[in-house]
C-alpha cells in the first residue's frame, strides 16, 4: 500500500528536489507547495500544452515493465508532442491514481523514471496530484513547452510536392508487444519501454519542416493525421521505412508508440540532425488518398494503428 496523501506528497517532493527537477527555471517563478504553480515565459514566446494519460491495462501492464520505465514513458509521450511542435518543454505536472494494492516501492520506481527524463530535458516537475483509485494505476501528464511565436510546426502545413521523412526506426516498440503477449521476457531498458522525446530534431526542424507529427499511433494512422489537417494525399514507399531490428512492415506501419517524428519538408533535409539520422520514406500528393508503394505495385494505405474504442 502507498503512503498516505500528504505524506506521498511530500515525498514527491522530496524526490524531485534531490533530482534538481523543481529548482528555478527561467519560466518557473514557483513549483510545488502552493494551490497553483507561477509560471512565467519570456517575450516573444507562444505557450504549448499537451495532456496524455497512462492508464494500466491500457498502456502498460506491470507484470511487463519495471515502474521506472512506466514513470519514464509516461512523461516521454508528452515531450514528445512537445517535439513534435518544434518546442522547447518547461514544465510537467503529474497526477497520479494509485491503487492500495500497489507498494510504495513501485510508486517510488515510477517517480524515478518519471523525474529521470524530466532532468534529461530541464523539464521542472511543478506540481500535480495524488488520488486512491479503485483498480488500476492511472497516470495524468500535462507538460507545457514553448516555441518562438508564430513558429510552431503544425500538421496542417503540407504541401503537394513535399517529401516525407521519419526520424530513427520504426516497429521496435509493435515487435516487443508481440514478444509479450507470447510469453516473452524483456531486460527493463529495451529501447521501446525507454523512448526518446526528438526534442533537438524538432526544434531544428523549425522553419525547415512544413507539417509533424509525433509517431504514437503508428505510422498508418499518424500520416492519416497529417493529410487531413493539411488537405493533401501522400505515396508511402514500403522499402524505404526505416526499421527497428526485429520489426515487419506490419510492426513499422500500425505498431504505434514509436514516438519518432513524421514530418513533410520541401527543402532538402540533411541526413542526420541531432545525431538522428532520417529517413526520406515518401512524397506527399495532390487529392486526400494515402497510398503505399511496394515496388511496380500500389495499395491504398488503411490506417491500423492504435485507436481508443476503435472496433475489432
Amino acid at each position: 500500500m502507498p503512503l498516505r496523501e500528504r505524506q506521498l506528497i511530500e515525498r514527491v517532493r522530496r524526490m524531485a528536489a534531490a533530482a534538481k527537477s523543481i529548482g528555478r527555471h527561467s519560466g518557473m517563478v514557483r513549483g510545488m507547495g502552493d494551490d497553483c504553480a507561477v509560471l512565467r515565459l519570456p517575450a516573444g514566446y507562444d505557450s504549448l500544452v499537451t495532456t496524455d494519460f497512462t492508464i494500466e491495462g491500457v498502456h502498460f501492464r506491470r507484470e511487463w515493465q519495471s515502474a521506472e520505465s512506466v514513470g519514464h514513458r509516461s512523461l516521454a509521450r508528452g515531450l514528445s508532442d512537445i517535439a513534435a511542435m518544434g518546442g522547447e518543454p518547461v514544465a510537467a505536472f503529474l497526477s497520479l491514481g494509485v491503487s492500495a494494492r500497489v507498494d510504495q516501492k513501485w510508486v517510488d520506481g515510477f517517480v524515478r523514471g518519471f523525474l529521470r527524463l524530466a532532468r534529461a530535458h530541464a523539464t521542472q516537475l511543478a506540481g500535480g496530484d495524488v488520488a486512491s483509485s479503485p483498480d488500476v494505476v492511472v497516470a495524468d501528464v500535462m507538460v507545457l513547452g514553448k516555441v518562438r511565436r508564430g513558429r510552431a510546426i503544425l500538421r496542417s502545413g503540407a504541401r503537394p510536392g513535399d517529401k516525407l521523412y521519419v526520424t530513427g526506426k520504426l516497429g521496435a516498440a509493435g515487435a516487443l508487444l508481440e514478444r509479450l503477449h507470447r510469453g516473452a521476457r524483456v531486460p527493463p531498458d529495451h529501447r521501446s519501454l525507454l523512448p526518446k522525446p526528438r526534442i533537438a530534431v524538432g526544434r531544428a526542424l523549425v522553419g525547415l519542416a512544413s507539417a509533424c507529427i509525433d509517431l504514437s499511433d503508428g505510422l498508418s494512422t499518424d500520416l492519416m493525421h497529417i493529410c487531413a489537417e493539411s488537405g493533401v494525399g501522400a505515396v508511402v514507399d514500403a522499402d524505404r521505412i526505416p526499421r527497428a531490428e526485429g520489426a515487419t512492415l506490419e510492426h513499422a506501419l500500425h505498431g504505434g508508440d514509436d514516438y519518432e517524428l513524421l514530418f513533410s519538408a520541401r527543402e532538402r533535409i540533411p541526413a542526420r540532425i541531432a545525431g538522428v539520422p532520417l529517413r526520406h520514406i515518401g512524397d506527399i500528393v495532390k487529392g486526400s488518398a494515402v497510398h503505399i508503394s511496394h515496388g511496380d505495385e500500389v495499395e491504398v494505405l488503411e490506417p491500423r494503428g492504435w485507436e481508443h474504442f476503435a472496433k475489432g
